[in-house]
């Protein structure tokens, strides 16, 4: 088989983008951890709850909207539930599953960061962008992600088996 290589262009389009995924992440972190005390990923995890029905998830859709393992959410929220920002819960429907529940000073606390979470992604982002840039920054990454989700399912983080998951 024969590799191939990445042409220049892309070459410099992929450094750009690494670069800017990291000094993004980066920027976010530090917002986050200086305004709440925590890194970008509990914020998602926090954020994701606030737009569910009843501020309410079960853990494997929650490891599959914000896209880790669920190992990683179950240490997440663990975190997140010693901090009295998340409760879990027995799953209703299925009793081997649980589900996370954002608390009532989750929320509070996610109240209060977001105008500055919101102020710092315009800033880092989106305040350099034309509308039909925002328009094609979508339209790319939502293609990535229809790629990367369409390979082998059982590969997906929040699908990936571990000796301890929480479900």
């Amino acid at each position: 088989m024969t590799t191939r290589w990445l042409t220049p262009e892309e070459q410099r389009a992929w450094r750009a983008y690494i670069g800017a995924a990291h000094l993004l992440e980066d920027t976010l972190d530090r917002q986050l951890q200086h305004d709440a005390g925590m890194p970008h990923l509990y914020y998602s995890i926090l954020a994701n709850l606030s737009d569910s029905p009843e501020h309410r998830l079960r853990m494997t859709d929650l490891a599959e909207q914000v896209k880790i393992t669920r190992s990683r959410l179950t240490y997440a929220v663990s975190r997140l539930e010693k901090d009295g920002l998340v409760a879990r819960e027995e799953c209703q429907w299925d009793k081997r599953g649980s589900v996370a529940a954002l608390t009532e000073e989750g929320m509070a606390v996610l109240e209060r960061t977001a105008p500055g979470h919101v102020a710092t992604v315009r800033a880092a982002l989106f305040d350099h962008l034309t509308p039909e840039q925002v328009g094609q920054l979508e339209e790319i990454f939502s293609g990535v992600t229809r790629v990367l989700q369409g390979g082998d399912a059982a590969d997906m983080p929040w699908l990936r088996r571990s000796s301890c998951s929480g479900e």
